[in-house]
């Protein structure tokens, strides 16, 4: 979560230009000059919205891949047309919006193992503007009935992003919803199949496709897995795109149909230029270790309940588990905590009234601190919505906004409490990870590897996801291959 980034422009701006405008007529019509303002537009806040763009070799080389396989899409013939971005985001994420604007985050470029899957992955967003399926997105949107005000808090604790100090009446369609609505699998297929095709117009291996999207599965897997859940839905490829498990033996049956099986996948270049890229949270934004969430600038850390999952955003972090929702941001504090409480209330308001019975207050670890519940209903279901503040300074405060069903506002309990400042010795043993690129010898095993990646557990299944290797499967001396370390 970075506090010094600010996202100046709405999050409705933001979901128009995610949404297209332009007429449907294939796969193969240019940007036009509607398309091109939208993304100009909405390129900043997006960046903004997405931890910003990196700068150096790495992202340069991930613009001049992303730049080559847009071309392909005759969307536009100047590589000039297109702006290619690496986020300094650590989930797995890529999209594209209309007027040629491509992003990929430094995690997902992480999980790669050679260019051809890079080019495949930006080819598949390109593939998902070119065929114009966020407007027809939008649309069945508009059609159907949209979040309510705590369905929108709930969707944007899942994003990650925060609503507050915005009207959520306007989150709940044009922000939050367009944000996480799915493509279908039909428009995923055609993206993949769009994808495959300009990896073969460049001379890529087609097969790429197929194995990024076998990484992603295997990462999901992984992820549910760390985190205590039973299944992979959580997070993804995106928010938007659903299952890539699924889209594996299919992706490979298009490349083999497609051609280009023989094609270039350019690994050790690929590996070779993304050596060193941060891996994980960037500790200016904060990082989740475990259950536990430290921001050594902000000099905080708190711990959320066991069997929840963290996510960091931008903007804030959101806590998620079977039994509630909840995220941690700011707001603007004039140094009274019952008022700032009773302005995130007010903001949840725009819908219907959200206003606890009394705001207490307390001290937690040393900290003032201020909180209330209001009991709300959502379609048929009662719930809970819950907001526990903490002063840091004078002008500084932070606060919980958590979501559950009626009478479990304990949920959080031990969360809200968890909550403390931390010494500067703290905030200085949080080091960042890097992937660090080495060429196997003759004595390493997958073992030996994995016993060097900077975790304390599951090391060897991280090792065996993040350079695509089966369970079975063992390294070649000779080969390059990833691990994570701390600091460079």
């Amino acid at each position: 979560m970075s506090i010094t980034k600010t996202l100046a422009a709405s999050t409705a701006t933001i979901a128009l230009a995610l949404s297209g405008c332009a007429t449907i007529p294939g796969a193969s019509a240019p940007i036009s000059q509607n398309e091109a303002q939208q993304g100009a537009e909405a390129h900043p806040q997006l960046l903004a919205e997405f931890g910003g763009a990196m700068t150096g070799s790495q992202a340069q080389y991930v613009e001049t891949v992303g730049q080559n396989i847009a071309v392909q899409s005759d969307l536009a013939n100047a590589r000039g047309s297109f702006t290619v971005s690496l986020l300094n985001s650590p989930v797995n994420n890529a999209f594209a919006i209309p007027g040629g604007y491509i992003y990929t985050t430094r995690q997902l470029v992480s999980l790669m193992n050679n260019e051809a899957e890079l080019a495949g992955v930006l080819g598949h967003e390109v593939g998902h503007v070119a065929a114009r399926h966020s407007q027809r997105r939008q649309q069945a949107a508009q059609r159907n009935s949209i979040l309510g005000v705590l369905g929108a808090i709930a969707s944007q604790a899942l994003l990650g992003g925060t609503g507050l100090g915005q009207q959520l009446g306007q989150l709940s369609l044009q922000g939050s919803q367009l944000l996480t609505l799915k493509f279908s699998r039909s428009q995923e297929l055609e993206a993949d199949r769009l994808g495959i095709d300009y990896l073969n117009r460049a001379g890529y291996d087609t097969r790429a496709m197929s194995t990024v999207l076998a990484s992603l599965a295997a990462q999901n897997s992984l992820d549910a897995q760390l985190m205590g859940r039973d299944n992979a839905r959580l997070p993804e490829w995106a928010s938007t795109h659903p299952d890539p498990a699924s889209r594996v033996q299919t992706a490979l049956s298009v490349a083999q149909q497609t051609g280009g099986t023989g094609g270039v996948t350019n690994r050790d270049t690929f590996l070779t230029r993304i050596d060193g890229i941060l891996y994980g949270d960037d500790p200016q934004q904060g990082v989740v270790e475990g259950r536990d969430f430290i921001h050594p600038d902000l000099r905080l850390q708190f711990t959320a309940p066991q069997g929840f999952y963290m996510v960091n955003g931008t903007r804030a972090v959101t806590i998620s588990g079977q039994s509630g929702k909840a995220q941690f941001s700011l707001g603007p504090y004039d140094g009274n905590l019952q008022t700032y409480v009773g302005n995130v209330f007010n903001a949840l308001s725009e819908q219907q009234q959200v206003r606890p019975a009394s705001i207490q207050t307390t001290t937690v670890n040393g900290l003032p601190a201020a909180y209330g519940t209001a009991r709300v209903t959502s379609g048929n279901q009662n719930l809970d919505v819950t907001v526990f503040a903490y002063e840091f300074a004078n002008d500084r405060a932070y606060h919980f906004l958590a979501l559950t069903p009626a009478g479990q506002s304990g949920t959080f309990n031990s969360m809200f409490s968890s909550m403390r400042k931390i010494s500067a010795t703290e905030a200085a043993n949080v080091i960042p990870r890097h992937v660090d690129v080495v060429t196997v010898g003759s004595r390493d095993t997958v073992r030996t590897l994995a016993a060097k990646m900077a975790y304390s557990n599951a090391q060897e299944a991280r090792f065996r996801v993040l350079n695509g290797l089966s369970s079975n499967e063992e390294v070649r001396a000779g080969q390059k291959v990833k691990i994570v370390v701390r600091g460079r």
